[in-house]
């Protein structure tokens, strides 16, 4: 690998530690072209590029990607787990309370701020969740009409 060209899927996961597998790399592909997919979304698009993989595999090297910080978990109340491939900043989201749509939002004040709590209770805060809800646009208009 020259110094001009992006480290590989398999470079990323020597870096972090991990052993490369072509499920690993092909799960942490599906996670970074999907667009905050469930487990079986993901499991689906692992199959799709590797063949057969089970559930537990994809479980297991979900958790490992996620320690490794590669991918994201997030976690909106009464929903699936959903992975993204957009880590190391501290954006949010938007979820449809119709059709489960969920889209980034930067930080609503910049950079830091937004980790800055009214009250810390003296913990060292580094991350910040904020989940927005509402309908989407699709979902707003078949609702008024």
């Amino acid at each position: 690998m020259t110094a001009s060209q992006p480290p590989t899927t398999a470079d990323e996961l020597r870096g972090a530690g991990l052993r490369v597998t072509a499920a690993r790399v092909a799960l942490l592909e599906t996670v970074r072209h999907g667009d905050h997919l469930d487990v079986e979304a993901i499991a689906s698009g692992v199959r799709e590029r590797v063949g057969h993989i089970s559930l537990q595999a994809v479980y297991d090297a979900l958790h490992a990607l996620t320690t490794a910080k590669l991918i994201r978990r997030i976690e909106p109340a009464g929903s699936p787990a959903r992975f993204e491939g957009r880590v190391g900043d501290n954006h949010h989201h938007v979820l449809c309370r119709s059709c489960g749509a969920v889209a980034d939002v930067d930080c609503a004040v910049g950079d830091a701020p937004c980790l800055t709590a009214s009250d810390d209770h003296g913990y060292a805060i580094d991350e910040a969740e904020v989940i927005y809800w509402g309908l989407c646009p699709a979902c707003s208009t078949a609702s008024s009409s």
